[in-house]
């Protein structure tokens, strides 16, 4: 029996701080900003990096620190990255006998530039084998007796899995807390209505939230009014600026803390499965978003996903939660 299995991508990671590159300010851009490097020449590296990475295998890390019986579900390719994968999760207490192998495409692969005083990152992410993890791969009958499932963002063949893990979830009382991707977020509406129902905690950052409910991010009491009728557990949206959280009843918001960053790849899903790891341990939901905080800002000062995730009774610095009447 596990605790919690999830479910997502697993990346082979490779961080590079190059020294010579220039800034350049554009409307091309959709963030007003890009890097341009020389044409046709080497550029030399000033500091580089491998770890593993991606959704369900960075989430997977934080629950076993924290004292869970962890495994991760997905798919790698048949090659070099995705036995480096294996051997870490192996290492970190993570169980991969849910993990397939394929030879139709290789182990997911990003190159990540930290650029900027402000640590911005430029990805090149390739989607490789993550992608075909198919219903053949599942062995339903072996998953029955996990408490809880993580379901990272999940893209290609394998988002259409998305409402056959949910159901089954469901209908076996193991608890769902769904951090869904574009792919998914994407499925029909009817769909989409149906899985939300039976989720019991769910993350979306603010452009998810506003596409999901059709609503101005701005309007923010309105969005959790709607989504509090879409799905009746947690919602939680999370921005560069802080953190809102609804539990029907009441909205808590949190901000970002002020921490020395070293890399930021990561800290999303830190904060994530911190959420979630909290709020197993106590099912208090303050308790649940302080664990949160601090395994993000604990993530971020140090390189890779899973460097500087919290072990489990580790002392953390707390911040201020706000807490208001939902209906005010």
């Amino acid at each position: 029996m596990y605790d919690i299995i999830t479910f997502g991508s697993a990346t082979w990671d490779v961080f590079l701080k190059p020294k010579n590159y220039e800034e350049l300010k554009s409307k091309q851009f959709i963030k007003g900003k890009g890097i341009c490097f020389n044409l046709g020449s080497k550029v030399d590296v000033e500091d580089i990096y491998l770890f593993s990475g991606g959704g369900g295998t960075n989430t997977a890390a934080t629950f076993v620190k924290q004292g869970f019986r962890t495994a991760y579900f997905g798919t790698i390719g048949k090659d070099l990255a995705g036995e480096e994968i294996i051997k870490e999760l192996k290492k970190i207490g993570i169980s991969t006998r849910f993990v397939s192998k394929t030879n139709l495409k290789p182990t997911n692969y990003s190159v990540i530039f930290n650029t900027g005083s402000n640590k911005a990152r430029t990805v090149l992410a390739y989607r490789g084998a993550s992608e075909l993890l198919g219903e053949k791969n599942i062995p339903w009958k072996k998953l029955k007796k996990t408490k809880w499932f993580y379901l990272a963002p999940l893209s290609g063949k394998a988002s259409k899995l998305t409402k056959d893990i949910i159901d089954f979830a469901s209908k076996n009382k193991i608890k769902i807390a769904f951090n869904p991707g574009n792919s998914q977020l994407s499925s029909p509406t009817a769909t989409l209505k149906t899985i939300l129902k039976k989720i019991n905690v769910l993350f979306l950052n603010q452009e998810e939230a506003s596409l999901l409910t059709k609503i101005p991010y701005k309007q923010k009491r309105e969005i959790f009014k709607k989504l509090d009728k879409m799905c009746s557990g947690i919602t939680i949206i999370g921005s560069s600026k802080g953190t809102l959280i609804s539990d029907n009843k009441n909205l808590y918001q949190t901000k970002t803390p002020t921490i020395k960053i070293a890399d930021k790849t990561g800290a999303g899903d830190a904060f994530t499965s911190g959420f979630v790891s909290g709020f197993i341990k106590k099912e208090d939901i303050e308790y649940a978003i302080q664990l949160a905080v601090a395994n993000s800002a604990s993530c971020m000062q140090q390189w890779g996903a899973k460097q500087g995730l919290l072990k489990n009774n580790e002392k953390f610095r707390k911040i201020n939660i706000e807490k208001k009447k939902l209906c005010n």
